[in-house]
């Protein structure tokens, strides 16, 4: 018998709603801060790798320790907003991360218990209409539309070591 009812932490429609109510704030939040790229800009601007990213800690670094090396042509304040920024973003982005992997791993085991009780069900179904039961000759025609009758005519091969 397969293993169903993986994750029985089901959250309640109070909680639900909460969650919703609360990414409902944080998309108002984050309003002010939603641009769009296109391919092209993200291919432009997109460039910071982590090397460049370290280049710009380091003159952060010599702005905040030894600003009379400074350049006067660089508008030093807004460095410092797009460095504190980029932070944030960095942290928050971070954060809703492992947030959207727990969710989504939650979500598989609610698949897959889903999909093993639609599984059992098929077989009731199966197994009714093999009895002649009313309504489960239709119920099964409809459902093996996902099921292929065609085997495969390769046997499949083991991957070499």
């Amino acid at each position: 018998m397969a293993i169903t009812n993986l994750n029985n932490v089901h959250l309640s429609e109070t909680e639900a709603n909460a969650v919703k109510d609360a990414l409902t704030v944080l998309e108002n939040a984050l309003t002010k801060i939603n641009v769009t790229l296109t391919s092209e800009d993200r291919q432009r601007y997109g460039s910071v790798n982590e090397q460049n990213k370290l280049f710009v800690n380091k003159i952060y670094d010599y702005r905040q320790n030894q600003p009379n090396l400074s350049t006067t042509q660089v508008d030093w304040e807004e460095f410092e907003k797009d460095y504190t920024s980029r932070l944030n973003m960095e942290n928050i982005a971070s954060r809703l991360d492992i947030l959207s992997t727990k969710v989504k791993k939650a979500k598989i085991l609610h698949d897959y218990d889903n999909y093993q009780a639609s599984l059992v069900d098929y077989g009731f179904s199966n197994f009714m209409a093999g009895t002649g039961a009313e309504g489960f000759e239709t119920k099964m025609n409809d459902l093996k539309q996902f099921f292929s009758k065609t085997a495969s005519k390769e046997k499949p091969t083991l991957p070499e070591q």
